[in-house]
């Protein structure tokens, strides 16, 4: 993993958080227990504070900026940005999603795979959103994603157990 300090402010990373050798991690963000930062993710704190919850997970390949703030048990799927915005807990951007400044993703609520939710959109929680721009398509009372976080969890142990480098 890259851990790289930007003006004087270093990477807040829990002991229990799982970050892949490839993750970056730069300045101003904080890992809280059990997250996971997956391989090729982008975590760039040098323009506002960037927090990953407990249990959360941010995905291969994506990038969280500007003041991020992703809730416990959240999910930022693969290949996708979350830009200066918030994401509730167990919620859901799915694969190739961006969410973009001054958004709020709801409880439990699932952006579908390369939706774009636009600037300053409040996504309910326990809705489906999907589009360009997002727009809802549906209402749930429980998420089928809502244990995402969990299921990133165990994973990441399992990770931490098993895998060894192989050159």
């Amino acid at each position: 993993m890259v851990l790289r300090s930007f003006d004087g402010v270093e990477p807040d990373v829990h002991e229990s958080a799982h970050v892949d050798e490839t993750a970056v991690v730069i300045g101003d963000v904080t890992l809280e227990a059990d997250a996971s930062v997956w391989p090729n993710a982008v975590l760039r704190g040098d323009r506002g504070e960037i927090h990953i919850g407990e249990g959360a997970n941010v995905q291969d390949g994506a990038v969280c900026h500007e003041g991020a703030d992703i809730a416990s048990g959240a999910t930022v799927g693969h290949n996708a940005i979350v830009h200066a915005a918030t994401v509730g807990e167990r919620a859901l951007v799915g694969m190739g999603a961006t969410v973009l400044d001054g958004s709020v993703v709801g409880e439990a609520a699932m952006v579908a795979a390369n939706a774009l939710v636009v600037e300053d959109t409040d996504v309910p929680a326990r809705t489906l959103v999907a589009g360009v721009p997002a727009e809802v398509k549906s209402t749930y009372e429980e998420s089928p994603w809502a244990d995402a976080g969990e299921e990133y969890e165990r994973l990441s142990a399992l990770h931490a157990e098993t895998s060894e480098r192989c050159d």
